[in-house]
């Protein structure tokens, strides 16, 4: 089957934080228009919707969000469809997006993720996130989401002498960056004193440790590349876009020192985007928690095993350094909510790679990257974007 290009031509985010001013409906508003108005589009344009949200029903009592989403943004009698994948479902979105644009079955499609996390106490809000892990073998006996990403942290130091202040590192350069970045939840420079001297959540993860729960929401306008130009100067090429999966409980995992599903998805991006790790200086990665984003780094090739948590503290990762990882902030400063991440990820490397990113950008970026997790690893979705010549 031969596949059209994709790229996207229509950016939006809303800002992430507690929005208490703000219900789903106005964060999808006001990531959805500006996505609209960035593509030079209007609602008439598009075909079809996919919009990615993990718990909404848990955390405000709203389903049904793909309807909402097309009656909120003024889209009449085509198809919109929601996407659950846990934290990974704004980019299981893209995916699906993506896939309908080159297939030739949709020419206008609008890809959002939206969540609302702030109005339920913070109990129920982890009893929400919870159900991304299995709720038999997992949940149920008490561990939670820090316990289990604790327990890889715990490994990664154990076999490779990952230090507690090489995790802090990663807090303390996400937090840089999302100090220059306006959409962030969090502008609040941090030191690795601070983060080592936050409240244990579980050891070794502390409090700067862990993504916060956050409001927010993220769009992209998608169609096919031959006709990109007719509704943005500088189109971003989607060069590949793969997902892979791994056992829900980490006890079946081959390994707790990375997450394979990571690896095996980029391999694939890689060989479809025909470039190499080396070729990366740009990537959003899953930093739910500091060891994630180490993990990441390892697992996408941009280093190798052991060796990621120096190249925090040694800069190598910060803004303008050998990759740039994470310059929205991450899910750490920027915010996390978690069915936009995915979508926020690709919102941040498109800006990038227009040479938009006003004062965290990153010289010359040319090939960018973004990594979406979903749970502790059981789903992870790639993908690569390049400048459109």
């Amino acid at each position: 089957m031969t596949m059209r290009d994709v790229a996207v031509v229509g950016v939006g985010l809303s800002k992430f934080g507690e929005r208490w001013d703000s219900g789903l409906k106005e964060l999808m508003a006001e990531a959805g228009v500006a996505a609209l108005e960035d593509a030079s589009i209007t609602s008439n344009d598009v075909e079809m919707i996919f919009g990615g949200t993990m718990a909404s029903g848990s955390f405000t009592g709203q389903e049904h969000i793909a309807a909402l989403m097309s009656d909120q943004l003024g889209f009449k009698n085509i198809p919109a469809v929601r996407i659950e994948n846990a934290c990974a479902s704004g980019g299981s979105a893209l995916r699906l997006g993506y896939m309908a644009v080159a297939s030739g079955i949709h020419d206008i499609v609008v890809v959002g993720g939206v969540e609302k996390m702030t109005d339920v106490p913070s109990a129920e809000a982890g009893t929400a996130l919870g159900g991304a892990g299995d709720q038999e073998w997992e949940l149920f006996q008490g561990i939670t989401f820090p316990g289990l990403y604790a327990m890889m942290a715990k490994r990664h130091m154990h076999e490779y002498k990952t230090t507690e202040e090489m995790l802090a590192g990663v807090a303390v350069k996400n937090h840089a960056n999302a100090y220059l970045n306006k959409y962030a939840q969090f502008h609040k420079k941090l030191t690795i004193e601070e983060v080592l001297n936050s409240k244990m959540v579980s050891d070794p993860l502390k409090l700067f440790d862990c993504s916060p729960i956050s409001d927010g929401a993220a769009a992209l306008v998608l169609a096919p590349l031959e006709v990109a130009k007719k509704y943005n100067d500088t189109p971003i090429k989607i060069l590949a876009s793969e997902q892979a999966s791994d056992t829900l409980r980490l006890a079946e995992r081959e390994s707790l020192t990375g997450i394979k599903a990571t690896s095996l998805a980029a391999e694939k991006a890689y060989k479809r985007a025909k470039v190499k790790a080396n070729d990366i200086k740009l990537a959003e990665v899953h930093d739910c928690f500091t060891i994630a984003e180490i993990m990441a780094m390892e697992d996408l090739g941009f280093y190798e095993k052991g060796k990621a948590g120096k190249a925090v503290l040694d800069g190598e990762t910060a803004l303008n350094g050998k990759i740039s990882i994470n310059t929205s902030g991450g899910l750490k400063g920027c915010g996390h909510p978690v069915g936009a991440t995915g979508v926020k990820q690709a919102v941040e490397v498109v800006w990038q790679l227009r040479g938009e990113a006003g004062n965290r950008q990153v010289n010359g970026a040319e090939i960018g990257l973004t990594h979406n997790v979903g749970g502790s690893g059981a789903t992870a979705v790639v993908h690569i974007f390049g400048r459109s010549n």
